[in-house]
This record gives structure tokens, sequence and C-alpha cells, in this order.
């Protein structure tokens, strides 16, 4: 039996494909490479350079003038706080529904279903929302930011899918033991479920972290604003020749513009981007597992 890399074509068909994706990756990678750079160099090497992966001379100046305020450390506090809340809860959300509109025997199951993909569609608006969050007291306060996306229509249909592909007779092995809906949901379903739930649940906290329009709605006390929000100021302050810098030297230079922008998108990107390592290992299955039927 002949091995797949005998073949001349084949062989010659895997030195393309990894050159391709060795192209790709770096066409995905540098980008970010050169923001990296850029935040640690000097305005006069930003304007003389249209691409450096290295400096040529290390300037910290824009996270100097980004951390000068204890503001940024509490606003890192609050995006971490409304990450984790914001996750658990909409997983709990969307784990318990989709599991109910799993079971085939659940009446108004397809009236359901339908109600979901119609809301895929066709939503409110931005004012009616906001309307019904004021009218439920939650202005300035951090539930306004989780629970009006607490369920995410698509990620419900994709979970609901991959609780249909479960074998049944498991469940119904659970059930002989006594095993209530809910204990069957803990006890046998979710341990089976962990590549969707890192998944979804990553999906989940990137949104969360990088949300600051709904923020910017509905948190009117700057006390309570999270990191991207902070940041947006940063920026706006920053190109405004304003900043806080009493906690700095007095013969501290303001840093170039460009260069605070991007030393903006290292900090509101490399804490969540941490995460992607602990859950690579689940993240095309758990997406392509709820995939493949419907």
């Amino acid at each position: 039996m002949h091995s797949r890399h005998d073949s001349p074509y084949e062989r010659v068909f895997d030195i393309f494909n990894y050159i391709f994706l060795a192209i790709f990756a770096c066409v995905t990678v540098l980008p970010f490479v050169y923001i990296i750079a850029g935040s640690f160099a000097t305005e006069a090497e930003l304007t003389e350079r249209d691409f450096f992966i290295f400096p040529r001379e290390f300037a910290l100046g824009a996270y100097q003038y980004i951390f000068s305020s204890d503001t940024i450390f509490r606003s890192i506090g609050v995006s971490i706080f409304i990450t984790v809340v914001g996750t658990l809860t909409n997983l709990l959300f969307t784990l318990t529904m989709a599991y109910s509109l799993s079971r085939r025997d659940l009446m108004g199951r397809n009236a359901l279903m339908n109600l979901i993909i119609f809301s895929m569609l066709f939503s409110g608006g931005m004012i009616p929302t906001y309307l019904v969050v004021r009218d439920l007291g939650l202005i300035d306060n951090y539930a306004a930011v989780i629970l009006p996306g607490a369920i995410s229509a698509f990620n419900l249909i994709i979970i609901k899918n991959f609780f249909q592909q479960l074998p049944p007779g498991l469940e119904e092995s659970a059930r002989i033991d006594g095993c209530t809906e809910l204990g069957v949901l803990w006890r046998i379903v979710l341990p089976l479920s962990k590549p969707v739930i890192a998944t979804f649940g990553l999906f989940y906290a990137v949104g969360h972290w990088n949300n600051f329009f709904a923020a910017l709605l509905y948190l009117n006390d700057h006390e309570k604003w999270p990191l991207q929000v902070v940041l947006r100021e940063m920026v706006m302050l920053s190109q405004l020749a304003v900043g806080d810098l009493s906690n700095m030297d007095p013969n501290f230079v303001k840093p170039p513009d460009q260069a605070v922008k991007m030393a903006v998108i290292v900090v509101g990107t490399v804490p969540i981007l941490l995460l992607y390592p602990f859950l690579q290992k689940h993240f095309a299955k758990g997406v392509l597992l709820g995939s493949i039927k419907g």
C-alpha cells in the first residue's frame, strides 16, 4: 500500500499549499507586528518610514500617556468584569435554550425557531432598544450592556444543531437512572460539549471585550466606562493635544497621535488575544460540529 506522499503531484501540491499558507500567515500577522512596532516608534520615524518591523529607537511615550492615569486600570477591571459576567450570562441563556429547542418533543418548537430566525433578519433598532433599557431602569447599570445581547440567535442555532447530533441513547440511559432534564444537561450533555462551549464562549467574550457602543449609550457615569470607551477618549484627547499629564515628569513630551493610536490597539487587543492559545484546540472543532446539519 503506497503512502499519500509517493505521488509527485501530491508532493507538488503540498509544497504549493505550504507556500500559500505561509504567505497568507505573513499577510495576516505583519500588519499587527507593524502596529506593535509603531507604538514604540518616535514621531520622526513614523513620518519617514511607511512600514517597519523594528523601530530604530524605542520610545515609551505612547504607553506612558495611556497609563498616566488610574482611569485606565479601573477601566480594565470594568472590562474584565463585563466580559466574565457577560460571557457566563450568554452561555447560561444560550445553552439552556439550545438544549430545550433540541428536544423534538417540545411543544411549539417550530414556532419558537421561526421567531428566532425572524430576529436574525429584523430588529427593533437602536432607539427602541434604548427606550426599553431606559424604561427598565437599567441606565448606568452594567446589566444594560450585558442583558440586551444575552442570546445570539446564530450561536443558538449552531449549538442546538450540535445537541441534536448527540446519541439519544446516552440521554435515555441517564433518564432511566433517574436524571431530570437539568441533570441530563449538566451531567451528560455539557461534558460532551466542551469544544462548543469553549468556542462560543470565546466568541461571546471577544464581543463583550470589544463592545464600546453599548457602554457609550447606556453608561453615563465615567467611573463605569470599560476599557474600549476610555481608550477612545484618550485617542480623541491626544488629537486635541489635551491629556492627563499630571502624574508624568514635567519634561515629558506628548507622543505623536499615530503612536497613541497604535498603542491603543495593542492595549485593547493583547489581553483578549491571550485567551486564544488556551482555546485554540477546541476552536475549529466547535464551529464545525454544530454546522453539519440543521
